[in-house]
């Protein structure tokens, strides 16, 4: 009985990672798509969102079959809840790329990207955050986990500066204020981004709890 739980243990772990491995790239391309103003990859990206969604439901029955099937133990419960839990998370951020892409679609080869340093920015660092997520449930670390939370404020402090630069530009040139706001909710979802990221870590941390852990708190 456990060498099968153990097996699908596995093939839950294998899965989990490769639908991290796909939202790194979607939101990788995305960046790119939003940087050089590609409309054919920001297309691309919105019509892969579908894989996502698929691995998502994927995983998710593999958690409901462990949970129902193999009655596990405390750790393994954890273990199988923060799975579900993180699925949720990475399936959000699957949509966050295509949202990303659907504005860069919208706001075309005119966009006002390159005055918004700080969108650049913001998506570099929740690209580390999201990196690093994904690598802290495969490695099983929770020091790069709790790194990983630590660094959200980088990213909420960005996402102020974004704002600071949205009201500077409509402040000038009332006439660009759409596209202003076009760029303010690409790097909302950003900023949502590094809040799913966190979520991540979160939940890489409760799966890795021992029961002295919980006898400590």
């Amino acid at each position: 009985m456990r060498n099968k739980f153990d097996e699908q243990l596995h093939e839950l772990n294998k899965e989990m990672i490769q639908m991290g491995n796909k939202i790194i790239l979607s939101i990788k391309m995305a960046i790119e798509a939003l940087i050089s103003r590609d409309e054919k990859k920001a297309k691309s990206i919105m019509d892969g969102d579908s894989e996502i969604d698929h691995l998502q439901k994927k995983i998710e029955a593999i958690c409901f079959n462990l949970l129902i099937q193999q009655q596990p133990v405390a750790k393994d419960l954890r273990t199988v809840t923060a799975a579900m839990k993180m699925v949720t998370d990475m399936e959000r951020i699957g949509d966050h790329a295509a949202d990303i892409s659907e504005m860069t679609i919208l706001m075309g080869k005119e966009s006002q990207i390159d005055r918004f340093e700080h969108i650049s920015k913001m998506a570099g660092e929740t690209m580390i955050m999201l990196n690093h997520s994904i690598e802290a449930y495969v490695q099983k670390d929770v020091t790069m986990a709790r790194e990983v939370i630590a660094h959200d404020d980088i990213v909420d402090a960005l996402f102020d500066e974004v704002k600071k630069d949205v009201i500077t530009l409509i402040l000038h040139n009332p006439n660009e204020g759409e596209d202003a706001t076009d760029l303010l909710m690409i790097a909302k979802y950003f900023e949502r981004i590094g809040d799913h990221a966190t979520n991540i870590s979160e939940w890489v941390i409760y799966s890795l709890k021992t029961s002295e852990d919980y006898n400590e708190i």
